[in-house]
């Protein structure tokens, strides 16, 4: 089988279910976002070590990143029919992971710029990747329900992926860049 199929040259592209949709359907648009999202977690990972202890935790993110494009690229009224399911506790252990790093390295208190180390600055762009994302999503769950874990789990990885490029900075002994505090920690 070629990998080419001809079939959206006329910009229309298959979803599960069989229906064709505009190429920049709100559907395909949270999808290719989704996409973006898992390939700049391949640079990450492609980045650190095989044996980096991430390297676990990056690919159950990737493989179940496949689960949410399959489940986003299902209308609602057909989900039951899709077999890929999503790990409901995702959300959760990204909190996990988050907690674990932010115990060592403190809570952060300011608004940092993104950049530092190559994973730093990979895992900053991964974050806001995933915060793009996140809005296609919901602008979706406007017209067609997301499941509300899709939505955790995605909210969730912008968080982890801050935390994981502040974590890796701290592991190098890289100085965190700052702009200003966070509002609410400003003394008045």
């Amino acid at each position: 089988m070629k990998i080419y199929t001809r079939g959206g040259d006329k910009g229309k592209t298959g979803i599960f279910g069989g229906q064709r949709v505009d190429k920049d359907d709100v559907r395909i648009e949270a999808n290719g976002t989704i996409d973006e999202l898992n390939s700049s977690i391949g640079i990450v990972r492609a980045h650190l070590p095989k044996e980096h202890e991430w390297q676990p935790l990056l690919f159950k993110i990737q493989t179940e990143i496949m689960v949410v494009m399959s489940q986003v690229a299902t209308p609602s009224d057909i989900r039951d029919q899709n077999s890929n399911n999503l790990d409901e506790g995702l959300d959760k252990l990204c909190e996990e992971y988050m907690d674990k790093m932010t115990d060592k390295m403190g809570p952060s208190e300011t608004f940092i710029l993104p950049g530092g180390t190559i994973v730093s600055a990979h895992l900053q762009l991964a974050r806001t990747i995933a915060r793009r994302a996140e809005r296609r999503l919901w602008t979706l769950n406007k017209q067609d329900e997301v499941p509300a874990p899709i939505m955790r789990f995605i909210n969730r990885l912008s968080d982890l992926f801050f935390t994981m490029a502040r974590y890796d900075m701290f592991m190098e002994g890289s100085i965190e860049e700052r702009w200003k505090d966070f509002l609410y920690k400003r003394k008045k």
